[in-house]
C-alpha cells in the first residue's frame, strides 16, 4: 500500500504541474524548494560545501554573505528545475523550440552526427538536462540516456515514459546499460551521461575543482571503443522562461596508453570541461550531496 501511495503521489504532482498555468509552477515550487533548503540541513551543508568548492579557491577563506546568496539561489533553482521538467511532456514541440534563446556549439553536435559514429555528450546536472534532450528531439537529433532505477520499479517506469515522451529514450542504470548504448552508438545515435557524480562508486579517479574525486568512466570508456565524437554540454534555466544551451568543442580521444590510463587521462578532460560549464552558473549545479572529500 505504501508503494502504491507513492507512485499515485508522484504521478498526482506530476499532472498538477502540467496543469499549472507557466510560471506559477515555478514559483510555487522555487518557494517551496527555498523552504526546505532552510530546513533540510543535509541537504543545505551538502550545497553549501559543493558551492564553496566552486566560488572559492581551495584553502581560501569563503565570502559567506556570497555563499549564502548563492545557496539560497540554488535551492530555488532547483525547484524551478522539477516545475519546468514536470511541464516539458504537456509542451509541444514548436515550444520547446522556441524556449532557446540560444544554442551556443550546436555545430559541434551536427558534424559529430555527419560522422557517423554516434555522439557522447557528457553532461553536468546543470540547469534542466531534461530540457536539453527535448530540445535535440525538436531538432530531430533526439538523445539515449541512462538513469538510475527507482524503488519501486513502477515509479521507475512512470519518469521512463514521462521522459521518453519528450525525445529522451532511457535505459535503466543496471548490467545491460553498456551493450544498449554501444547499439545506439553503432546506429549514429546520440547519448547523454551525466557524469559529475559517481553514483556506482567505481570510477576514476580525477582532479574537480582542486580536489581529488572519482567520477565515472562511461563516457570515456565509449569513446575510446566506438570512435564516437565526445563532447560536454549544459542545457541552462532562463532568461525568464527561456533556456539556452552550450555545447563545447569535441573533446580530444585517442588510444595513447593502456586502455584504463586512457580512460583515466579522457575522464580528467571531461572534468576540465565540467568545472566550465558549472561555473558559468553555479547556482544552478544540482547536486545536494557532498561531493568532496574536504567536506
Amino acid at each position: 500500500m505504501a508503494r502504491k501511495a507513492r507512485v499515485a503521489l508522484f504521478k498526482s504532482v506530476g499532472a498538477v504541474m502540467e496543469l499549472l498555468p507557466e510560471r506559477l509552477d515555478v514559483a510555487v515550487a522555487s518557494a517551496l524548494a527555498g523552504l526546505v533548503g532552510r530546513r533540510s540541513r543535509g541537504a543545505r551543508e551538502g550545497l553549501t560545501s559543493n558551492l564553496a568548492r566552486v566560488l572559492f579557491a581551495p584553502g581560501s577563506a569563503p565570502n559567506e554573505t556570497l555563499l549564502e546568496h548563492f545557496v539560497a539561489r540554488g535551492f530555488r533553482s532547483y525547484g524551478q528545475y522539477w516545475a519546468e521538467g514536470a511541464k516539458l511532456p504537456a509542451l509541444a514541440k514548436p515550444a520547446i523550440y522556441e524556449r532557446f534563446t540560444m544554442a551556443e556549439g550546436l555545430e559541434h553536435l551536427r558534424r559529430g552526427k555527419e560522422r557517423g559514429q554516434g555522439v557522447i555528450i557528457a553532461l553536468p546536472h546543470i540547469g534542466s538536462w531534461e530540457w536539453g534532450g527535448a530540445f535535440l528531439n525538436s531538432l530531430g537529433l533526439g538523445m539515449t540516456a541512462v538513469a538510475e532505477e527507482l524503488d519501486p520499479p513502477e515509479l521507475f517506469e512512470w519518469f521512463k515514459e514521462k521522459r521518453e515522451s519528450i525525445g529522451i529514450r532511457i535505459e535503466p542504470l543496471n548490467e545491460h546499460a553498456g551493450a544498449a548504448l554501444l547499439a545506439a552508438l553503432r546506429e549514429g545515435g546520440v547519448v547523454g551521461l551525466l557524469c559529475d557524480r559517481d553514483l556506482q562508486g567505481n570510477g576514476v579517479e580525477v582532479e574537480f575543482f582542486g580536489e581529488r574525486v572519482t567520477m565515472p568512466a562511461g563516457p570515456a570508456t565509449l569513446a575510446l571503443r566506438t570512435g564516437a565524437t565526445l563532447v560536454a554540454a549544459a542545457c541552462y534555466s532562463g532568461p525568464g522562461r527561456d533556456h539556452f544551451s552550450v555545447v563545447t568543442p569535441p573533446i580530444e580521444v585517442e588510444r595513447t596508453a593502456k586502455f584504463r590510463d586512457d580512460v583515466t587521462r579522457v575522464t580528467q578532460l571531461i572534468a576540465r570541461e565540467l568545472e566550465g560549464l558549472i561555473r558559468r552558473a553555479p547556482e544552478q549545479w544540482h547536486v545536494l550531496q557532498p561531493r568532496f572529500p574536504s567536506s
